[in-house]
């Protein structure tokens, strides 16, 4: 692992005027200076929270390290939001807009296989089980990267022209069953008020090149809907299957027949739109036809019309497959669904020139629509946002075989962390700079 020192040393290095591009402001060259000294603080901070994950909903370790951190620094702190999210309001010296910032705080049911000084060990129940627990998504670095603008900008107060809120939201992951949890509920209990945000910006640690962003204006990331099928048929004995109804027969009948939705009745050329059957539980015993199977998936799409339509074209596939062999399937979606990814186009053409002053150009990359899904969403409904990607994987490995998020390998490079806090406070206060300028 890289030493503090080193790291700090990195920090000190980035640029921060990239060539071609213009010479920073005086706001920008101390993000850049408070970026450089607080790194240490943010390494250990990341690790510490690396090395004791929470699961979506039990962020209550994480949630208090944070709430006594901004407490610490001065903001007004608001915990218990959405069960364990806390939200910090820090108002600058000057008058101006309000822009919010998000960081996500759960781990995954995954147990980690990185060799690290600071690996997770902690082991849980999850839906009845025993897992480990681990960061495999990468939202200890979010939080510590947050923690850092937070105490980078409180030390600029006096020559921030508005307000700045930061949220720290639980169960980005999504909720445990039974429960409700994430940025909705987040919304639903006034993350987006008193005060009111003009824009919000939030990132991901994502398997590209250390310090680089990528981004798109317009649809992003995916909506995603769970799916659920219940198919009941008839139990009878393994030896006398005209005796009952297969159900598992029946459910295997529709796994192949929802495929032909997305590769034969929805228009490809649109937008992609993906349907996947995770998980299929039935029967005990070899020798016995259950009565009934479980099915659980997930549904990727990019248009709420295609959506809505998938949706019903899958309810009928599922009955009417069913109905065929004299089973019946129940079809249903669920809670904690999350509308696509949507990066304001004007908002993002307007920040543009920020991400680029502070990583370069060659840094700074448009990118494809992504299938995984993020209910960052569900505040870019409420107000204008972007959402973006932050490279993480070692400059000496390749992208293209790191592994993804949700791996029990993932990992993520601290040298892009200060990458991450230049980066989110720098368009914070530009955005907020620009508001403050214009007439009103």
């Amino acid at each position: 692992m890289r030493s503090l020192a080193l790291l700090s040393a990195l920090a000190c290095l980035v640029p921060a005027t990239a060539k071609g591009q213009a010479p920073p402001d005086r706001l920008a060259r101390m993000v850049d200076e408070g970026a450089a000294r607080l790194l240490p603080k943010i390494v250990a901070w990341r690790r510490d929270i690396h090395e004791h994950p929470e699961l979506s909903n039990r962020e209550v370790r994480t949630g208090r390290l944070v709430a006594e951190h901004l407490t610490r620094l001065g903001l007004e702190v608001r915990s218990g939001v959405a069960k364990t999210g806390v939200v910090g309001v820090l108002r600058g010296g000057k008058p101006g807009p309000v822009v919010a910032l998000r960081a996500d705080m759960d781990a995954l049911p995954v147990t980690e296989l990185v060799d690290l000084p600071f690996k997770s060990v902690v082991k849980t129940e999850y839906n009845g089980q025993q897992v480990g627990v681990m960061h495999a998504c990468g939202h200890d670095n979010h939080v510590a990267i947050l923690m850092g603008v937070a105490e980078l900008l409180a030390g600029m107060k006096a020559d921030i022209p508005g307000t700045v809120k930061f949220i720290f939201q639980p169960a980005e992951e999504g909720a445990p069953q039974g429960e409700e949890g994430g940025a909705g509920v987040m919304i639903r209990e006034g993350a987006l008020e008193n005060p009111a945000p003009g824009a919000i910006f939030g990132l991901h640690v994502w398997p590209d090149p250390v310090g680089t962003v990528t981004y798109r204006s317009g649809p992003f990331m995916a909506a995603s809907d769970w799916l659920y099928v219940t198919v009941r048929g008839k139990q009878t004995h393994g030896a006398q299957p005209w005796g009952g109804v297969d159900p598992i027969v029946v459910a295997s009948q529709i796994v192949l027949g929802l495929q032909t939705i997305a590769s034969r009745q929805v228009k490809v050329t649109q937008v992609p739109a993906i349907i996947t059957v995770g998980m299929i539980q039935g029967g005990n015993r070899g020798n016995i036809i259950p009565d009934s199977v479980i099915m659980q998936g997930t549904v990727r799409t990019f248009d709420e019309t295609m959506r809505t339509d998938i949706k019903e074209r899958i309810r009928r596939t599922a009955e009417s497959i069913a109905a065929s062999a004299g089973a019946t399937a129940t079809v249903s979606f669920g809670s904690g669904a999350n509308p696509v990814t949507y990066n304001d186009p004007a908002l993002t053409e307007k920040m543009l020139p920020t991400l680029r002053r502070v990583l370069g150009d060659a840094n700074v990359r448009s990118g494809e629509l992504s299938t995984p899904a993020e209910d960052f969403a569900l505040y870019q409904q409420k107000v204008p946002g972007l959402f973006f990607f932050l490279g993480v994987v070692p400059k000496d490995r390749d992208p293209k075989t790191a592994p993804p998020n949700h791996s029990p390998y993932f990992f993520a490079d601290e040298a892009a962390l200060p990458s991450g806090v230049r980066v989110m406070a720098n368009l914070a206060l530009d955005w907020l700079q620009a508001g403050a300028r214009a007439p009103r």
